[in-house]
């Protein structure tokens, strides 16, 4: 990683890594659980933009590189930041690892940007989980931040 400082977050999912995977690279099934639109699939090259809604957010995000069903390497956020995407295959499903890395901040901005990439991923992960899992869109996204 080109940083020392990065976010680590993860979740054992109990599904196939194929179908894990599938859902952080098809939009279609990722807005179950993250963003609520996409401009498309992630592929190698491409820059996707993902759109928050009921944030009124967008951010543009590069796709760098993908290994089927193993890794997605991608940048975003502004300033943007490297976040890669690891699948393992476990006895009992797929272990996503998701790293944030390459933060400009420094002192309490850096805590503060590591704190909320460690809450944001986690509340991903989770939502996912629910979504693959149990077929449930919990909404934890639209509800971490409640407009009123």
């Amino acid at each position: 990683m080109s940083s020392n400082n990065y976010v680590e977050a993860q979740m054992l999912i109990r599904k196939p890594v194929e179908d894990v995977f599938e859902a952080f690279i098809n939009p279609e099934v990722t807005t179950n659980f993250w963003f609520t639109k996409s401009t498309g699939k992630l592929e190698v090259g491409k820059t996707i933009t993902w759109e928050w809604e009921m944030y009124n957010v967008k951010s543009d995000v590069q796709v760098h590189e993908i290994i089927p069903n193993q890794l997605i390497k991608t940048e975003w956020g502004d300033p943007a930041v490297h976040v890669d995407y690891e699948f393992r295959v476990m006895e009992k499903g797929t272990l996503v690892v998701i790293k944030s890395y390459g933060f400009s901040q420094t002192g309490k901005d850096l805590l503060k940007v590591i704190n909320d990439n460690t809450g944001g991923f986690t509340t991903v992960l989770d939502g996912c989980k629910a979504y693959l899992e149990h077929g449930i869109n919990l909404r934890l996204i639209e509800d971490k931040f409640p407009q009123k």
